[in-house]
């Protein structure tokens, strides 16, 4: 875990779970503060700082991921190809490419900021909420995904017609569509028109 001052307060010497902190933000995206990761999900949420990716393959399809069922939110679900947050004091961009090779094994050969959105979206399965100002990455995976299993339970490259079927029969996660349509401008210019998004 990179270190910054503010993970550097909460590192544990003695071999204890560290606790995970997010960095708290205002409507307008200006951090205010921070909390412990599980307590910002617990009803109603507080509002904090998180990043979702979008990769897609040279055919214009989109890596999705199921989520691990070990997973403590929206196990089993599938959703983005990445999505989680910063650490206080962390680049969005910098952690949204920390995470997707932390999670899938890759870095994108092209990441770029595609907007943010701003939701409150309440998990029924887990209780949780994801009160959240979301920023956005599009990019090219060229490598091939080597996910790791405690975070990600299976991955499918699909198109746009393929995840229309896919999202009527299973399970994805509550933020899925919200973040989709909000980086939709910046996926349909990396893709073009013939990909269909």
């Amino acid at each position: 875990m990179p270190t910054t001052p503010a993970t550097a307060a909460h590192s544990s010497s003695n071999g204890a779970a560290e606790e995970i902190m997010l960095e708290l933000v205002d409507e307008n995206g200006t951090t205010i503060g921070t909390a412990e990761k599980l307590a910002a999900h617990q009803p109603p949420g507080r509002l904090h700082r998180a990043f979702s990716v979008f990769l897609f393959d040279e055919q214009g399809r989109l890596l999705l991921q199921r989520r691990a069922l070990g997973k403590y939110h929206s196990p089993g679900v599938w959703s983005n190809t990445c999505c989680g947050h910063p650490y206080p004091g962390e680049a969005p961009f910098a952690a949204a490419a920390r995470r997707t090779h932390e999670e899938l094994g890759i870095s994108p050969s092209l990441l770029a900021e595609a907007g943010t959105v701003r939701y409150n979206h309440p998990d029924p399965a887990s209780g949780l909420v994801e009160q959240e100002f979301n920023h956005l990455f599009v990019g090219m995976a060229q490598d091939r995904p080597d996910p790791d299993p405690e975070e990600v339970g299976e991955i499918a490259f699909v198109t746009a017609g393929e995840l229309v079927a896919r999202h009527a029969e299973a399970p994805f996660s509550a933020w899925f569509m919200t973040v989709l349509d909000a980086a939709r401008p910046a996926i349909r210019e990396l893709t073009g028109p013939s990909a269909g998004w």
